[in-house]
Formats: C-alpha cells, structure tokens, sequence
C-alpha cells in the first residue's frame, strides 16, 4: 500500500506529531511505500536521506499564502500516487490533504490530538474559558472559522484517530459520528539514561530536590501556580528545586514572576530540549508535576513513569485515562494550591507511597507501549 503522511512540524523540530511521525514511519515502511510531506523550520535535512521513507518539505520561510498554495500543490501531486493520505492536524496539513484526497478520491484519515480552535483562541487572548467549557461557547470571527475548518475535516474523513476517549469525546460533541472515531492511545518510546540521580544532577547542573514540570509555556499549562507555590514549598524541604523544561509565549510572564519572588536559585527556566537532554532532566527529577488545564494525553506523564518518577497531575482530559488515584500518582484540580501543595508534601514526606507511585507507574508506562499504538495505526490505515 502506497500512504502519504501529511504533518505541519517533522524533525528537527519538536513536537507532538513530530515525535508521532518518527514512530510511525519507519515501521509502517515495513511493508507500505510511505511518504511524509510537513512545513520544515530547515530547507533541507540531511538525515531525510538515510530514513526508509521519503521526506518532502516544504520551507517555513516562504512567505505565508504562497508556502501554503506550495503545500496544497505538493499534496495534490504526491496523494496521486497514494492509496490513502493521512494528516496529523485538522488545519494546515488537514485541509488541504482533505481537499486532495477527496478530488482524487483517496481514502482520507486525520489524526486530532486537540482543539485548534481553542488553542489558538487561549495563545492570543481571545478567550479566557477552559477547553470544556470553550466547547459551548458562541465561537466568531476566525476561532469560529478554524473550529468549522477542524470540524468540517473531520465529518468529512473517512477515520478519526484520537489519542484518548476523552478526546473522542470532544471530536463527538463537533457533530462526528461515534462509529467513525478510533482511539488509540499514543505509546512511549521513552527510556532515562541509566544514571544515578546525582549523577544527572551535575550534567544538569542543578543541586538539590528537583520538581520537574515540562510543556510549552501557555497559559493553561500552570506553570504561574507552581511558581507562586515555591515558597511554601520551601518550607517543606529547603533543598527543593522547581525545574520547568520548555518555551512560548509566556516565557517573560514567568521570568518575570520569579525575580519579583526573589527565587532565581530555586527556579529553573531551562529552555526546549531534546529527546536525550530531556532524559537527564528526568533522570534527575524526584517528582513530576503537570499542573495543566487541559491535556488531550500526555506523552510527558508516561515517560517520567517509565523513569520511576513519581506523578501529579490534574484531573482533567486525558490524565484521567492515565493516573489512578493514590493507586500509580495523584490527581488534583486545576491550580489548586492547597492541593498541589499537600500532594508534593505527602508524597516528599511518605517513603512507601512513592515507592508504589514508581512501581504501579512503571507498569503503566509499560501497557502504553510504541508497538501497540503503532501495530493498532497501521492496522487501521491498512484496514480502511
């Protein structure tokens, strides 16, 4: 079978359906003539030719309409030789993969591990609502027009993929049949680097107790609420070290917040990172925390797991799919600071909780492996 593989970000850049890609490819190549089409930060990359797959990419620094009308041409020309094109998003790659594929009547499958609209509404200020309830709000002007784009592509594919049932959930509630929605749950092809914890210290460079937090620098990540927290935090265990690994928009928001705390040599702003300088980071963390609004299904909470860090989170979208209560980590609510606060404290402060946090998590980890998800996508791009 012949697929073609449409994504907006693929290696070097970082990110979700980057990650996914990589995964995917090279064993789908298996068996199937795979090529992948995505917007590139790079012109070119020299590893594309020693991958088993074909890598076509379309250059971020052309000018915006045309890099566009590049990337429709590009799809169109390649879905012809195609038996099936797959998106990763419903928008840049998903529309006009949707409008190839139909016109040249391929089957047509999109992947949606999230809510575009809603994302873009929350980064630019145009809302200040939470996803669920962003979901019955009155949407107008281009957050109106990307959430009829999303829903559109999807009523009009043949396969939805999402990565957990409360994002079915949410694609359902667009008006898409149930019977089209296919979960499959993302895996982790994570492992830390046999390390001791101080050891991954000093290549971090960072002494102490280390809360890790990882995610892009939004808004509903809160990222804000940890940072309040820290001095109370303090209290509990002096030597405790917020590490916070990521970028965005509110970068200069949280640098901000922890000068005026005075707390530089506490908290840690350390950037994006690789998939190798992430594991050090992990290796070097005693607990995680994802203090976040929303979470369609979080790779990052199955690899500090699989590391044997002990895990908060919020019970909220997908992590409820995940963590079960006291049994493999914790749930709170949202930016709840009493909560956040006593969870960190019982799990620094009880030895044989957190050992049953880091077994039980391991063996979550393990059940949300690369080959399943990947055996149970190929198998449904096959199959349809």
């Amino acid at each position: 079978m012949k697929i073609l593989i449409a994504t907006g970000i693929f290696y070097p850049e970082i990110g979700g359906p980057a990650s996914y890609a990589r995964l995917l490819c090279p064993k789908l190549s298996h068996s199937n003539s795979v090529v992948l089409l995505t917007y590139s930060a790079v012109f070119k990359e020299r590893q594309d030719k020693l991958l088993p797959y074909k890598v076509v990419r379309v250059w971020k620094g052309t000018p915006k309409i045309l890099r566009h009308l590049v990337y429709f041409f590009k799809i169109f020309f390649l879905a012809r030789k195609s038996d099936t094109v797959f998106a990763l998003n419903a928008v840049s790659a998903g529309l006009p993969a949707l409008i190839a594929a139909r016109i040249l009547k391929k089957k047509f499958l999109v992947r949606i591990a999230g809510d575009y609209a809603w994302e873009t509404a929350a980064n630019k200020g145009k809302t200040f609502l939470l996803i669920d309830d962003f979901q019955k709000s009155k949407k107008t002007g281009k957050v109106g027009i990307l959430h009829n784009l999303q829903a559109r592509v999807c009523k009009k594919a043949d396969i939805v993929i999402v990565p957990s049932e409360y994002l079915a959930s949410l694609v359902a509630g667009w008006g898409i049949s149930r019977e089209k929605i296919k979960v499959i749950y993302n895996g982790v092809d994570f492992q830390a680097p046999e390390i001791s914890h101080e050891e991954a210290r000093k290549k971090i460079g960072i002494a102490g107790s280390v809360i890790l937090s990882v995610g892009r620098f939004v808004p509903w990540k809160g990222f804000r609420m940890l940072i309040k927290i820290m001095p109370q935090l303090l209290q509990i265990n002096q030597f405790f070290r917020l590490v916070i690994v990521g970028d965005g928009p509110e970068y200069k928001i949280l640098q901000s917040m922890i000068k005026n705390l005075g707390l530089e040599k506490k908290i840690y702003l350390v950037g994006k990172k690789n998939k190798e300088e992430l594991g050090l980071y992990i290796a070097a963390a005693d607990i995680f925390i994802l203090n976040t609004g929303y979470e369609g299904f979080s790779h990052q909470i199955l690899e500090a797991m699989s590391a044997g860090i002990p895990v908060i989170t919020t019970a909220t979208g997908g992590n409820l799919e995940v963590i079960h209560q006291g049994e493999n980590g914790f749930l709170v609510r949202y930016n709840d600071e009493f909560n956040l606060i006593e969870a960190i404290k019982t799990i620094w402060q009880t030895p044989e909780l957190r050992e049953r946090f880091i077994e039980e998590g391991k063996k979550t980890a393990a059940y949300f492996s690369p080959e399943k998800m990947i055996d149970e996508t190929i198998a449904t791009l096959t199959r349809y």
